[in-house]
């Protein structure tokens, strides 16, 4: 994957991430640009390039209604969150039709395998990470399952239909893109893989 592409999606998230409003002030995060190009480029370098290419288009594309995507996705999420506050502002986001939400669904569920298994994989490393069913959300807390079902239903019909196919090519395959994901973030930190970061740690604590 060209890392040319890679920042040139980064770049495009970053200024709508750094436009996002939230009703307690800038969240700390917002101040935080190199934690986020690591975050979003270790799961972007897991993607095809043609994949890529359809989640860039649907970024310019937004860009040229004046729509941002992250505070949709964040909205999206309120749903579960923050029901109250979501009522009071769905009638401004997109409404995904019914072929949409079942893409969605799908995508997820398989996803969440591949989380839970990681998760399994890594107990010292990911204890610290969201909470993986929508059974965790709370206000200050969003699911890994409530934030990926967010995040889909801001993209386009060709970029769902394109992270469905190679998420079940994936799947085929034996791959775990959560743990293809980790790896890529470890790498990021320092380390030789998330195995690596995760003996590291027990080293750590069992020596204290």
């Amino acid at each position: 994957m060209s890392s040319d592409l890679i920042d040139l999606v980064i770049d495009k998230e970053w200024k709508m991430f750094d436009r996002v409003q939230n009703e307690g002030g800038r969240a700390s995060c917002q101040n935080d640009p190199a934690t986020f190009r690591i975050m979003r480029a270790s799961q972007f370098m897991t993607w095809p390039e043609d994949l890529l290419r359809s989640y860039l288009a649907d970024l310019e594309h937004a860009e040229r209604a004046g729509r941002n995507l992250l505070t949709e996705k964040y909205a999206f999420m309120m749903e579960y969150t923050s029901p109250l506050e979501f009522n009071r502002i769905r009638h401004a986001l997109p409404v995904p039709d019914s072929e949409s939400l079942a893409k969605i669904r799908e995508i997820v569920e398989i996803h969440m395998d591949w989380e839970r298994r990681t998760d399994q994989a890594y107990p010292h490393i990911r204890s610290t990470g969201r909470p993986l069913t929508r059974e965790g959300d709370r206000p200050d807390v969003t699911s890994f399952e409530t934030y990926l079902t967010g995040e889909l239903k801001t993209w386009s019909k060709a970029t769902l239909a394109r992270y469905l196919d190679f998420t079940r090519q994936c799947q085929r395959q034996g791959r775990n893109l959560a743990e293809e994901t980790a790896d890529n973030m470890a790498r990021a930190y320092g380390y030789a893989s998330m195995r690596d970061a995760e003996e590291k740690k027990l080293r750590r604590a069992s020596s204290v």
